[in-house]
């Protein structure tokens, strides 16, 4: 699983960071969530090729102002996979209007998506679970969990008198085989149910309790920090969470890893957002624009890229 970070900007880009933007690759797809305003551009210098991009989630405000230019710029590059869009009701009235906003033409089928709590997205390999998070515009948080099989008992299974082969593999993938007249079930060479790689994003809200239950032992949490503590008041007035409100909600949910993002460009540096956080979750860090995390089987790593340098040369 590699996440990208495009944007980690609020509601205004500033030098440094842009409109909130979040790439995850994850099996075989490539999953955007939010799309704000220069997303194309930060897909260039993070070297993604925006033709890969499977599915789209959340559509307001900050979070979609770059999806107008994202789809006429595929449509122009030929594509022809269909995409899927997912958001919360009125994004199918948005989507019109986009693909039919000034003259261009696209052959490819956009799916639009309008979803509300529980699981929006099941594959073989994964579920998106989503629920409506605390904001003055409705919003939607996301849970992205790994389907992980159950270990394959090898040993019992050969007790049991299932030849090497492939009914090991009809086992391991929950099929009945039949073994000289004998049924052997996959329960009976299958060890307990294990725990795949699970990431949550919250998008926009204030701290709330369905949250918490959605983040439960994530590998990472992904949470808005739009404000410092000491301008809590503005966050509950727009409807934002401070640093320490999610730190507060990473203890609770028992994750791993906090990454904060979403930061006011109120702030010149984030040092006082990422302290006023690990004084309750140690665990935490500030993402930036391109920082790439890579959780693998048994390591998590995080790269702190920094792609806008000036070529003087």
């Amino acid at each position: 699983m590699e996440i990208t970070f495009l944007g980690t900007s609020s509601a205004v880009p500033s030098k440094y960071r842009n409109h909130t933007g979040i790439i995850l690759k994850y099996f075989k797809d490539t999953i955007l969530f939010d799309c704000g305003e220069g997303t194309q551009r930060q897909l260039t210098y993070a070297k993604i090729s925006p033709m890969k991009i499977d599915k789209i989630f959340n559509f307001h405000g900050d979070h979609i102002l770059g999806l107008a230019g994202l789809i006429q710029s595929m449509g122009f590059r030929g594509r022809e996979e269909d995409l899927d869009i997912y958001g919360p009701k009125g994004l199918e009235k948005i989507i019109y209007t986009i693909s039919n906003y000034g003259y261009f033409q696209i052959n490819f089928n956009i799916n639009v998506h309008e979803i509300d709590e529980g699981i929006v997205v099941e594959t073989d390999e994964y579920i998106i679970k989503s629920i409506i998070a605390e904001h003055n515009i409705e919003n939607l948080a996301y849970s992205i969990y790994e389907k992980k099989k159950p270990r394959f008992l090898r040993e019992k299974a050969i007790e049991l008198g299932v030849p090497v082969g492939p009914a090991f593999g009809k086992l391991h993938n929950g099929q009945e085989v039949e073994v000289d007249g004998k049924i052997i079930k996959p329960e009976q060479v299958l060890g307990p149910p294990r725990e795949g790689k699970k990431i949550t994003y919250s998008g926009d809200t204030r701290p709330c309790d369905k949250l918490i239950e959605l983040a439960k032992d994530s590998d990472v949490l992904i949470h808005e920090a739009t404000y410092e503590d000491a301008d809590k008041d503005r966050a509950i007035e727009n409807c934002h969470s401070t640093s320490k409100e999610a730190a507060e909600i990473a203890k609770e949910a028992n994750v791993k890893l906090l990454v904060l993002t979403h930061i006011s460009t109120r702030y010149t540096s984030d040092l006082n957002i990422k302290e006023e956080a690990k004084e309750i979750f140690e665990n935490t860090i500030v993402a930036n624009d391109f920082a790439e995390i890579n959780i693998g089987k048994n390591k998590t790593t995080i790269n702190f890229r920094n792609i806008l340098t000036v070529n003087n040369g």
